[in-house]
């Protein structure tokens, strides 16, 4: 479809960044796990770790469709469309999360990156799936627009995690040392 032909380098860069920082991410967390002493830690992880995965996934899978040879924008729109919905409902489950877990007390910056920008970025997905039908080059600028959203997101919620973990291990092992004779 010639309306997709001048994005498929925009994808393939976008979606090799996410599937690369999916691979960093596992590695980061499984090396975390070894020193972490972060209590309840299985709900923070469920609050922030897996949206982070959820939203570099779901930049992976939305380059590899809008990359896939289509012969018509309903198709491709019908699914990233798709995506964007089940992100919508996917944040409610976050959110819910963010607010049960004891390990950490978010303040905005944490609801501004794990909830209002992913929010923004799923929303923008489900109106361009609706805006495809009379406006392909506006939907598809949309849809990047989401995909760079949701990748920039990650990146900092994966950073985020990283300097956490590794300030509060630092801090409770200090104190570790000075209570210990």
């Amino acid at each position: 479809m010639p309306a997709l032909t001048g994005w498929e380098n925009f994808y393939v860069i976008v979606g090799s960044s996410a599937g690369a920082l999916i691979g960093l991410q596992f590695v980061v967390i499984t090396l975390i796990s070894e020193f972490s002493v972060v209590r309840d830690m299985q709900r923070a992880s469920d609050a922030f770790a897996t949206p982070t995965i959820v939203h570099f996934g779901a930049v992976l899978l939305l380059s590899a469709v809008v990359s896939a040879p289509w012969h018509r924008i309903a198709g491709v729109a019908i699914l990233w469309g798709a995506l964007g919905l089940s992100g919508l409902i996917y944040l409610i489950i976050v959110a819910r999360r963010m607010r049960i877990q004891s390990a950490y007390s978010p303040v905005f910056e944490d609801w501004l990156f794990y909830l209002l920008l992913p929010l923004a970025a799923y929303a923008t997905l489900t109106g361009s799936a609706y805006a495809a039908r009379s406006n392909v080059g506006g939907a598809l600028f949309g849809v990047a627009a989401a995909a760079l959203l949701l990748l920039f997101v990650g990146i900092h919620n994966a950073w985020d995690a990283v300097t956490y973990h590794v300030f509060v291990n630092k801090r409770v092992q200090a104190e570790t040392k000075r209570t210990q004779p």
